[in-house]
């Protein structure tokens, strides 16, 4: 049985596997007549839309739990809450603050689980980035070679972005303010996965040639308190039309979402003919397809 808690959990085979399945509209009903648990300890649109109609997909019967149901270490712990819910379904996807909670369930559970966002990692985000940019740019085996620039935070979207572009060839530049870059961990692991990483302050060089330049909200979930001080640190990182006038003449923009118009990226920018976030977006639904009928599988 497997779990997938970061891009790589997955050797690159493995990844290209789950992309490539990713592309295909019908997939076996892998989940048919079965459950599939999704638990939100912090809310997400375009999560809980992706994955529950992924699970339909499959065949499958999505049960979204708010948080206020479960209550993770406060009504429950961890491990009772996963050892309930692996006698029902077949999967468990859990969106998390503390990425030690998915570690703590992977410990116990029956079944796989996955993670559907930590503070340490989005892997079903950066699955539907680098289905992205093979639409884009020709295929899987064409991003080798291309250049992706991360412009903002050095967070879970940033690391998880580097390990499933680099782990493909693609060269991955990581462009934050000073204070916000990916912690020494976070690089050493990107690195190990044969990554070629570039961590700079300095968007401007990083975006030079870029063959697509992505960004986040300079204020995530949980760090409201920082807004203020975040937005000065991270003056000059807006992404704006003179910045991705750097990049390749074929670039394109990306966004997780949701995004803060005018602040980490210009309403331009964002809506301008090289922003490919809704097509991002609706990757989401498609990678979560091809990761949990791979999961299956590996039972």
């Amino acid at each position: 049985m497997r779990h997938l808690l970061e891009i790589d959990d997955l050797s690159v085979g493995e990844l290209t596997d789950i992309l490539e399945r990713g592309t295909h509209a019908q997939l076996t009903k892998v989940l048919d007549g079965q459950g599939v648990a999704l638990l939100f300890e912090k809310p997400s649109a375009r999560t809980r839309n992706s994955m529950e109609m992924a699970v339909v997909q499959l065949g499958g019967h999505p049960l979204t739990i708010r948080p206020d149901e479960v209550g993770l270490d406060t009504r429950e712990t961890v491990e009772d809450v996963v050892r309930t819910l692996a006698g029902y379904h077949s999967i468990i996807g859990a969106r998390v603050f503390e990425h030690a909670k998915l570690e703590r369930a992977i410990a116990v559970s029956a079944v796989p689980v996955v993670n559907m966002l930590s503070d340490e990692a989005h892997p079903l985000q950066g699955l539907a980035d680098v289905l992205t940019l093979a639409q884009e740019f020709g295929g899987i085996d064409a991003l080798a070679g291309r250049t992706v620039t991360y412009v903002g935070d050095g967070n879970n979207v940033a690391r998880s972005l580097a390990l499933a572009t680099g782990m493909l060839g693609m060269q991955v530049r990581v462009a934050t303010p000073v204070g916000y870059e990916l912690s020494s961990s976070d690089i050493s692991r990107v690195q190990d996965a044969g990554v070629a990483l570039e961590c700079t302050n300095d968007p401007m060089a990083a975006c030079q040639g870029a063959d697509a330049v992505y960004t986040d909200v300079w204020t995530s979930m949980g760090q409201e308190a920082e807004s203020i001080q975040r937005r000065a640190a991270f003056a000059g990182f807006t992404v704006t039309d003179d910045l991705m006038a750097l990049a390749a003449p074929d670039s394109v923009f990306l966004h997780c979402l949701p995004a803060h118009r005018d602040e980490e990226v210009t309403n331009a920018v964002l809506e301008g003919s090289r922003s490919r976030v809704w097509a991002q977006a609706a990757n989401r639904m498609h990678a979560a397809r091809g990761a949990l009928h791979w999961l299956m599988e590996q039972r």
